[in-house]
């Protein structure tokens, strides 16, 4: 038998100390890249956004992918490529953890929406309140104290 998945995760990491550093001219070139990673793993990107500190991947990840492990090599191989294109000159890095969401398929055109609206979004709220209630809405236990 085959194995077939439907998960649609979003994936949001921050820069180190949540930096203002990715700058709008070139976040797109950025999110290309990492269009080329998840392509690479056999990995379907439905939507990539972000703002100056963070970015939201909407993805289905293949199913011989861990999730870890994705969000690793995106986190690794674009910090390499950020520094050898300087594209980014502030950026020292990311941090060190992720957040990673699920959602039924049903939801995939919402979550879409909601990630390529995110400068929008943050206009009229932070990081941490978006990312606060993302956790909440998934029934996540966290201590606030690692919220940056």
């Amino acid at each position: 038998m085959s194995t077939h998945t439907q998960i649609l995760y979003q994936i949001i990491f921050s820069t180190k100390d949540r930096k203002k550093v990715l700058t709008e001219a070139n976040r797109d070139k950025l999110f290309r890249y990492i269009w080329g990673i998840l392509k690479s793993k056999n990995c379907t990107l439905y939507q990539i956004n972000g703002i100056d500190d963070h970015i939201h991947i909407a993805t289905h990840i293949h199913p011989n992918i861990a999730l870890s492990i994705l969000v690793k090599d995106i986190k690794v191989a674009s910090t390499k490529w950020i520094r050898d294109e300087k594209i980014f000159p502030d950026f020292e890095s990311w941090q060190s953890g992720y957040g990673a969401f699920t959602y039924t398929y049903r939801e995939k055109e919402t979550l879409m929406r909601y990630v390529k609206n995110q400068k929008e979004h943050h206009k009229i709220k932070s990081f941490k309140d978006e990312y606060i209630e993302l956790l909440n809405e998934h029934g996540v236990v966290f201590d606030e104290k690692y919220l940056l």
